[in-house]
């Protein structure tokens, strides 16, 4: 690909965009059906009094594995009125369920109108609009005029594009240090004598003023620190028809009650798995995470923080702050470069991507020099190429789960092993990006989260 180029036309990019509070189970199939549900209720908001009939057509593989992630469900709050950010997850089946059982739908939470889901909600399974491997086409009838149609792509971590209109932007907005590659990054950051989070965080004044910045990401750690320790007590079976029983607390339990004395240094990997698994469980519960890239990798980036924040003597407020900043960049450079959609890459456009996000991040609060930085990020990626979504069932539980365990001590050894060197290395991370992405598009759909090919095909659904 053309390093001048980016995709999706994104040119200049918050790090409110790449880390949203949500809910799971999936950002590209649960926020981003509800957003779209949202954004088509805006569209139509002065003629919603003359609505008589509201569909939803959906595409790709939001189609093959939309019930398992609950898309069915996120279009109908989403047309309901109801956003990620906002929701009451504990409220939300009910408005589910209230709307299959009595086939009446409260559009934005005040006109009622009839909906049938079976024939108003249609997954067209098989078909793949030409835009995106994750298109909805929703459609409003009205008793005054012809019916009014709008195609919707979910692009990943929970963005919607509204097919037909230009992305909006906000006036005046240029960040000070405007980069598109892994290379002009470091060269910007050498000239100026800055870090890569100092980077970061004097971009996002184009936005907002610092301190509001700092907040946003503040309320973005406490979400993430909630999630694991939500996960961390919470029993029972995940939902969806696997049966897949939580393990996070009865890890915790048994590390928890282990006395100095029994402690191994290897606990830490013990830790570092169930703080990634818990937020994962608590994902495929439906349960409020913190989109990291995505939600089907939510747990990486936060088990590393936590990694960070318990077994690293000087760690404190700041450091976490710079931890987001730095893995904040790197998450720029893919969104921009290639993809973090599974629909698009696979597997490695998730959890990958997290890894090295994560990689980054550990690597400099650990006080490694932007070179080791961009090394660690490098070294999650390229071990993690090739990988691919094929979840059992459609579900975020099999093997998505136990994935973020992995991708988090990868990313810590990644970090570790880059802080062993002086940041020179063979391969770059612009390398390692476009090497993802073109593994991404010559990946077969079947391994693109589709569940129509690996695990997902192997393992009987009982």
């Amino acid at each position: 690909m053309d390093g001048s180029r980016l995709s999706h036309g994104e040119e200049h990019l918050s790090l409110a965009q790449l880390f949203t509070i949500g809910v799971g189970p999936s950002s590209s199939h649960t926020v981003g059906p509800m957003r779209a549900g949202r954004l088509f209720l805006e569209q139509i908001a002065d003629r919603i009094a003359q609505l008589t009939r509201l569909e939803c057509d959906l595409y790709g593989s939001l189609a093959l594995t939309g019930v398992g992630h609950g898309t069915d469900s996120a279009v109908l709050l989403g047309l309901s009125g109801e956003t990620p950010e906002r929701i009451d997850v504990d409220r939300a089946p009910e408005i589910v369920n209230r709307i299959r059982a009595t086939g009446q739908l409260m559009v934005d939470g005040r006109f009622p109108i009839a909906f049938a889901p079976d024939a108003d909600l249609r997954m067209r399974k098989g078909v793949f609009l030409p835009g995106h491997s994750n298109a909805m086409v929703f459609t409003a009838t009205f008793s005054d005029g012809e019916p009014f149609r709008q195609e919707f792509h979910s692009i990943g971590g929970g963005e919607v594009v509204t097919v037909g209109t230009e992305r909006p932007r906000l006036p005046n907005v240029e960040p000070k240090y405007g980069f598109r590659s892994a290379a002009e990054l470091l060269a910007l950051a050498d000239r100026a004598g800055l870090r890569i989070a100092d980077i970061v965080r004097a971009n996002e004044t184009a936005w907002r003023a610092p301190d509001e910045t700092d907040a946003i990401v503040d309320a973005i750690l406490t979400a993430m620190a909630a999630s694991i320790d939500r996960g961390c007590v919470r029993e029972g079976i995940l939902p969806g028809g696997l049966e897949v029983r939580r393990r996070a607390p009865g890890i915790f339990k048994a590390l928890s009650a282990k006395a100095p004395a029994q402690q191994l240094p290897s606990d830490m990997f013990d830790w570092v798995s169930l703080w990634a698994l818990s937020v994962n469980e608590e994902n495929a519960a439906h349960g409020r995470v913190v989109t990291a890239p995505t939600n089907g990798a939510a747990g990486v980036i936060p088990a590393v923080l936590r990694y960070y924040q318990t077994f690293i003597p000087s760690a404190d407020r700041q450091g976490a702050r710079d931890f987001l900043y730095t893995a904040t960049a790197i998450g720029f450079l893919y969104k921009k470069r290639a993809s973090i959609s599974a629909a698009e890459m696979g597997c490695q456009g998730e959890v990958g991507v997290a890894c090295s996000m994560a990689a980054a991040g550990l690597a400099a609060v650990l006080g490694g020099t932007n070179l080791q930085i961009e090394n660690a990020a490098e070294i999650g990626m390229e071990h993690s190429l090739g990988l691919t979504c094929d979840p059992v069932g459609g579900l975020v539980q099999i093997p998505c789960i136990e994935r973020n365990t992995i991708g988090a001590i990868k990313a810590i050894s990644a970090a570790h092993l880059a802080m062993h060197g002086n940041g020179e290395h063979h391969v770059s991370l612009d390398a390692v990006i476009e090497t993802m992405r073109q593994t991404g598009n010559d990946m077969s759909t079947r391994y693109k989260e589709t569940s129509l090919g690996g695990l997902a095909v192997n393992v009987p659904v009982c």
